[in-house]
């Protein structure tokens, strides 16, 4: 019976064979993790590798959109400095939402595909990423990764009607304030539609010097340093709506530094600074310009300190203190008046 009793026993494993077993068993669950996401990774390059392609094309020839090649790696460092937000143990997946936002963007896909509308088949992007985001890890996940996801958007190009719609009235607002800032200083400037005239040399605002582009990079930094930035949400969504005006200021400075550079060098210095310095110096005008404002925004907006915690022994100290015996109405009016002492007549030796 011993014997029997002793062979069915389980077998216990000790020393290097116990940590080897573990480590087998770790890195199997972590494969397993992460597996599914490697596999829907590949799937979804496999379909939108044209896309991408048209995308990476578009930000290398068009200047308005070389800020595309940011936009993905600065939404993979957001993952992963929001990294503590994902809750793993939370993690399942969504499959109604993560469903229909697929279907949308697959729909989508298929709508630019059909009518030729480019557009719509790169912003598909977007709500299949998300889509898939539920289907892998459901509502954790996309508490995680819904900034970053969102992020995307400021990669894809605008479309043909909306970035012309935009760039008419940028152009003539642009004309028209460099050449009253060019009068105010006390240059010869006349605007004649988008040509401001100073004396022999004129200046086309063409389409290209909109500030459209501007705008596109300082509405994408602001975002970013709103995403990146621990401030209340009014003081993200001013950040966020200024990038507009910054944009265009940027450019009117731009246009009128390079008149100023006309009328006191020549015009080869001026088109220079207009085609070349001056595009390189915009991006750090506007970065000063939004930290000047985040600084005045925490002078402005000043956070209520949380409330002092009260220690335990303070506590006691309050409780130990004996009641205040006090007397009611009642009790004071019954009271019985003192008996003063009768004042006696002075001595008449005294009185004189």
């Amino acid at each position: 019976m011993e014997g029997s009793s002793s062979a069915k026993a389980p077998s216990r494993i000790h020393g290097k064979d116990a940590m080897t077993s573990q480590t087998t068993r770790v890195s199997a669950w972590s494969f397993a993790r992460v597996a599914p996401v490697l596999l829907v990774s590949a799937c979804f390059l496999w379909a939108f590798a044209s896309t991408l392609a048209d995308l990476v094309h578009v930000w290398r020839t068009n200047d308005q959109y070389s800020h595309g090649f940011l936009v993905p790696g600065f939404a993979l460092v957001l993952l992963w400095l929001r990294r503590a937000k994902l809750d793993q143990a939370s993690v399942q997946p969504g499959w109604v939402i993560g469903s229909l936002l697929l279907a949308l963007g697959l729909g989508l896909r298929l709508a630019g595909v059909y009518w030729y509308f480019l557009w719509l088949d790169a912003f598909a992007i977007v709500p299949c990423v998300a889509g898939l985001c539920w289907l892998l890890g459901g509502w954790a996940a996309w508490r995680w990764a819904w900034p970053a996801i969102l992020y995307l958007v400021f990669m894809i190009p605008l479309p043909y009607r909306l970035s012309t719609a935009l760039s008419a009235p940028l152009q003539s607002l642009a004309t028209s304030v460099s050449t009253f800032l060019m009068q105010t200083l006390g240059l010869p400037a006349l605007s004649e539609g988008n040509v401001i005239v100073l004396n022999e040399a004129r200046l086309n605002v063409i389409e290209a010097c909109s500030g459209l582009r501007m705008l596109m990079v300082f509405v994408a930094l602001s975002a970013a340093m709103a995403l990146l930035t621990r401030r209340p949400l009014l003081d993200k969504f001013i950040l966020l709506v200024s990038a507009v005006p910054i944009a265009v200021l940027s450019n009117i400075l731009r246009i009128t530094a390079t008149g100023i550079l006309h009328e006191t060098t020549n015009s080869e210095t001026a088109n220079l600074f207009f085609h070349d310095l001056g595009g390189w110096l915009m991006m750090p005008l506007g970065l000063l310009f939004l930290a000047v404002e985040g600084k005045l925004l925490s002078h402005l907006f000043l956070d209520v300190p949380p409330p002092r915690p009260v220690h335990a022994s303070a506590l006691q100290r309050v409780r130990k203190q004996p009641p205040m015996r006090t007397r009611s109405p009642r009790q004071t009016s019954l009271r019985k008046p003192e008996k003063v002492p009768p004042v006696l007549a002075k001595p008449a030796a005294e009185r004189r």
